[in-house]
């Protein structure tokens, strides 16, 4: 917990140089794929626990509204993203974790979903919880594209998913301050790319 040793100003100078150590390519792989998924109307899904799962809600929401123009937010005709945070579903998700465990409160709503050719978008600071890699596992193995936003070394997600963003520091809450930063970032950028002229395509 680097706040407990660090001073305000320190803290917020430290915050910054991580943001910047961050691999450019790796954020603008992630605007690619959610541009890819708009244009093919492929589905995103976003999981995490925790400060990662707001995170994937935040994500969720920012990517489901952040599309559209302000005055194109009640137009219908409009092309919309396809995404959705399987954090959410807090009766799905108690169900599945009681009746066959935690682990697959994730991959149990992706086998419903799912489909070759979506994107699964998985966060996970320490990159190792289970839930996650069983889901980012599964959709491997049925066509998914897989993007890992992870912290520390990564953990087995860095291994496990197709491509991502890696933030190398040993502090959660500050490897979670980056990643929502760039989840700004990156829907701002999504944004600017479908709203390009020519490029906001009405719903088919």
């Amino acid at each position: 917990m680097l706040g407990t040793s660090l001073d305000y100003s320190s803290y917020l100078a430290r915050l910054q140089s991580e943001l910047r150590r961050v691999d450019p390519a790796e954020v603008k792989r992630l605007t690619e794929l959610l541009f890819a998924a708009f244009e093919k109307e492929n589905t995103v899904f976003v999981v995490g626990n925790g400060g990662s799962a707001c995170t994937a809600s935040h994500l969720c929401e920012d990517l489901g509204k952040g599309c559209l123009r302000q005055e194109d937010l009640c137009d219908e005709s409009r092309r919309r993203l396809r995404v959705l945070s399987l954090t959410d579903n807090v009766g799905w998700l108690t169900a599945i974790g009681n009746d066959c465990g935690y682990e697959q409160v994730f991959v149990q709503q992706l086998m419903n979903f799912g489909r070759p050719g979506d994107l699964l978008i998985a966060i996970s600071g320490s990159g190792n919880s289970p839930n996650v890699l069983k889901a980012v596992d599964w959709a491997n193995r049925h066509g998914l594209t897989t993007f890992g936003m992870t912290g520390f070394n990564g953990g087995k997600l860095k291994q496990l998913a197709s491509t991502g963003i890696h933030v190398p520091l040993d502090d959660m809450g500050m490897v979670e301050s980056v990643h929502i930063c760039l989840v700004h970032w990156i829907v701002d950028d999504l944004h600017a790319r479908v709203n390009a002229i020519g490029r906001y395509a009405k719903a088919g």
